[in-house]
């Protein structure tokens, strides 16, 4: 058997995505629990999918909603630390806003299993995720402030209230995603598209996308 570290052997040779246990048991909770649900998932099934005992899981993490708790951290630190280095950056608004929810939309579409689904779980209503929710929302007034300074810049075009909805146009691709069985090629490009558009932005589409995707910088995907 393969040693997962000291004392805990493996059940048998490692078959998951990740180069560390850690990042194997993360991808068979992510597999299990989008494809099963979070409620019918045990630890001792998670186990068994990397093919490790259950004590050794326990090394890892102490209980399942930790597992989940990793899970939500993956979807939610990058485009919120990309979201707080636009807030101080002079690109116009829509250069910045654009780049925002490219990268968020090619996040929720890179990962391996459809993580964005378990915002759906009423576990996430919880006292213990509260500090993911809080983080989740911190990143919607990202949203909403780069939204108004793109409706500010192009005048009346956008109905009252648009600045509330590119969250979740961004979020969308998740529905999207889970109908369709597989990541949608077209939202990358469609999304932040149509979120400028939605806001009465009339710029030139194709020389902001390229600025964004250079601003984007070091978490471009």
């Amino acid at each position: 058997m393969t040693q997962v570290g000291p004392g805990r052997p493996r059940l048998e040779p490692r078959r998951r995505a990740g180069q560390t246990p850690r990042a194997e048991i993360l991808d068979a909770a992510a597999e299990l629990f989008t494809a099963n649900g979070y409620g019918s998932t045990s630890t001792r099934g998670i186990a068994d999918a990397v093919g490790i005992r259950q004590a050794s899981l326990y090394h890892h993490f102490a209980a399942k909603d930790d597992i989940l708790d990793a899970l939500l951290a993956e979807t939610i630190t990058a485009p919120l630390e990309l979201a707080e280095r636009l807030a101080t950056s002079t690109e116009p608004a829509a250069v910045r806003l654009y780049a925002l929810a490219w990268f968020d939309v090619s996040q929720l579409c890179a990962a391996r299993w459809n993580l964005g689904a378990l915002y759906l779980l009423p576990e996430l209503r919880s006292e213990r995720f509260a500090a993911f929710r809080e983080r989740r929302d911190e990143l919607r007034r990202h949203y909403e402030t780069l939204s108004a300074a793109v409706i500010a810049d192009a005048g009346d075009g956008a109905v009252p209230g648009a600045e509330l909805l590119p969250f979740r146009l961004v979020e969308s691709v998740i529905s999207v995603r889970s109908d369709e069985g597989a990541a949608p090629e077209y939202a990358e490009k469609l999304i932040p598209d149509a979120i400028l558009r939605l806001l009465g932005w009339q710029g030139e589409l194709a020389r902001t996308r390229t600025a964004a995707i250079e601003l984007a910088g070091p978490h471009a995907l």
